[in-house]
């Protein structure tokens, strides 16, 4: 409670939980479920350990790429994330059954990456690709050059890339809008007389959407509790938007992580969490803070 001893509001917001790509995967992993006893995923579904062991205890199982290569006759979930073109490939070599739950965004980001890769001239141009270095994403979308994308996380990341060549930028659906804004403006300094950069807006706009969104809730709160799992990259993103707004932010996995601190001497109480957060998980969060008061 705050300190006149009034039980502060709790809202959760209502823009926070998965996105449309995330949805339709874990809805296409119920599906197949409910009839099948046995499904595999390729990585984790979400970024969420909670989401993924209520999936795990309807029957999906989570394999590594090793995993699906030794998979004979199998059925196999491709999570929204996206994957390589190397993957498909071994599934038809192994007899595999793919639920390809590939993300429309990212699948229209694939196919871009790909037909700008079939048109350059290798020696004379490249292309680069701002993201999480090893994020799945990412991956599916190097995949789409053989190999040869130039994949850089900051400003600082730019050893690689020839500025003599043209560059054709594109970034991971799910990184932050000034961050990237960041990349364009370090690598246009360093572009050499003749070579061109040429930049393309692949972020999500759904995900921008929420970050703009989440920056106005933390804003209308005093306190902030954002659940998200350690490995989401997106709420990485949008736990920095509530921060720089709101600097009574507190990261959360789940309800068991709330402690009396967090809610000490607070008005309102404000609950999000990220594009793989589950709404469900967001409300064991609120009556864990409900609890506690």
């Amino acid at each position: 409670m705050d300190r006149t001893g009034k039980i502060p509001e709790v809202h959760i917001d209502q823009d926070s939980g998965f996105c449309f790509g995330v949805l339709s995967a874990i809805g296409k992993a119920e599906d197949e479920l409910s009839r099948s006893k046995e499904l595999y995923c390729l990585g984790d579904i979400v970024h969420n350990g909670m989401e993924c062991q209520r999936l795990a205890e309807m029957g999906l199982k989570t394999i590594s790429h090793g995993q699906f290569n030794t998979l004979r006759n199998a059925k196999v979930l491709l999570r929204a994330h996206g994957e390589p073109p190397s993957t498909y490939c071994t599934a038809a070599a192994n007899g595999t059954t793919l639920i390809d739950a590939t993300c429309p965004v990212v699948l229209m980001l694939q196919k871009r990456i790909r037909e700008q890769y079939n048109k350059i001239d290798k020696s004379r141009q490249q292309i680069v690709i701002y993201g999480q270095k090893g994020h799945a994403e990412v991956l599916g979308l190097v995949g789409q050059t053989e190999g040869t994308a130039i994949v850089i996380e900051t400003p600082d990341d730019i050893a690689g890339i020839d500025f003599n060549k043209d560059i054709f930028l594109y970034s991971q659906t799910t990184k932050s809008s000034n961050g990237y804004s960041k990349i364009i403006e370090t690598l246009n300094r360093q572009m050499q007389s003749g070579a061109i950069l040429s930049y393309f807006n692949t972020i999500c706009g759904q995900v921008s959407h929420r970050r703009e969104n989440i920056r106005e809730f933390a804003k209308t709160h005093q306190t902030i509790i954002f659940v998200s799992g350690q490995k989401s990259s997106n709420g990485k993103v949008l736990l920095n938007e509530c921060l720089s707004v709101n600097p009574r932010t507190f990261s959360v996995e789940g309800p068991d992580d709330i402690t009396p601190e967090m809610l000490k001497d607070t008005g309102s109480i404000g609950i999000c969490g990220a594009t793989s957060t589950p709404k469900w998980l967001m409300e064991q969060c609120r009556q864990r803070v409900l609890d506690s008061l």
